[in-house]
Parts: C-alpha cells; sequence; structure tokens
C-alpha cells in the first residue's frame, strides 16, 4: 500500500469526496477538512462531518467508508455534490461520475485515488477546547463537527 502526495494540500486545496454507504445505499460529500497520519500503530485518515449532514448518519451506520480524489477537471461535480444535500438529490447517480464498490464501501471510477478505511473513532468536537476565534467563525450556530479516524485498509 503506497501513497504519495503533497499531504498539506491534498484536502483543502483538491478537495475530496467521503462516501459511506454500501452499493445499494449510500451517501457522499465533498470534504475539504480531513488529514492523514499514524495510530495505534495503524495508518489512519481523519475527517470531519457536522452531525446535520446527510452522511453524517451513513458515516454511523457503516464500518467502512471511503475517500476519493479527483483530477481539477472534476471540481465543478465536486462543488455541487458539497453545496447539496443527499436529502435534497440523488448522490447515487451523480452525472459523470460512476460507482464501484470496495471493501464494502463504495467509491468512484473516475477517482484518481480513494483510500478505503475501516472506522476506529468517532468523537464530537468540544467548543470548550477551542480558541474563541475558531468558535466564532465555524461554529456560531453550534453545528459541531464529529471526527472520525479510520484505518486505512486500502489504496486504490
Amino acid at each position: 500500500m503506497e501513497l504519495r502526495t503533497e499531504i498539506f494540500s491534498q484536502f483543502d486545496k483538491k478537495w475530496a469526496l467521503l462516501t459511506a454507504g454500501d452499493k445499494d445505499n449510500f451517501n457522499t460529500m465533498t470534504i475539504s477538512w480531513g488529514g492523514l497520519g499514524t495510530l495505534w500503530n495503524n495508518p489512519v485518515a481523519t475527517v470531519y462531518v457536522r452531525a446535520s449532514r446527510f452522511t453524517h448518519e451513513f458515516m454511523d451506520a457503516n464500518e467502512y467508508f471511503s475517500i476519493s480524489f479527483y483530477p481539477e477537471r472534476y471540481r465543478r461535480t465536486l462543488a455541487e455534490l458539497g453545496s447539496k444535500s443527499g436529502r435534497d438529490m440523488d448522490k447515487m447517480h451523480v452525472p459523470g461520475l460512476t460507482p464501484v464498490t470496495a471493501h464494502g464501501t463504495v467509491s468512484f471510477e473516475e477517482a484518481e485515488v480513494t483510500l478505503i478505511c475501516q472506522k476506529l473513532f468517532k468523537q464530537q468536537l468540544d467548543a470548550a477546547n477551542m480558541p474563541e476565534d475558531v468558535v466564532k467563525d465555524f461554529y456560531a450556530d453550534q453545528d459541531m463537527h464529529d471526527m472520525y479516524i479510520g484505518k486505512v485498509v486500502a489504496v486504490i
């Protein structure tokens, strides 16, 4: 398993799709916050999902999730997927993206790289442990993120 990347720009500049569920029922959302590292002797990926997001339900209900990265030509598609909820559009059949299954979860054929992750940990971020300006800028509405850490079990 090998991944070569510019680690600090991968999420923030390229964005990614976070997908959870199975081939018959999944949801995906665009993310720009995340990280890669090592925890408990495992390669891990960390993602953040607000409890209000439809994908949150799929993250909680499933053992595996995928994080997939795309060429620049998919930027508009990722922007649309990040601006609309799976409650309001059918994200299982997005034009231009072909769902594929791997390790019991879903990614898309058009991805340059997909990380398949097995959920290891979840915890809600606590505003009491954040700088005041972060709470003001990102959590004024109290819609907190949950942090999910997944063991990277495959790089596709």
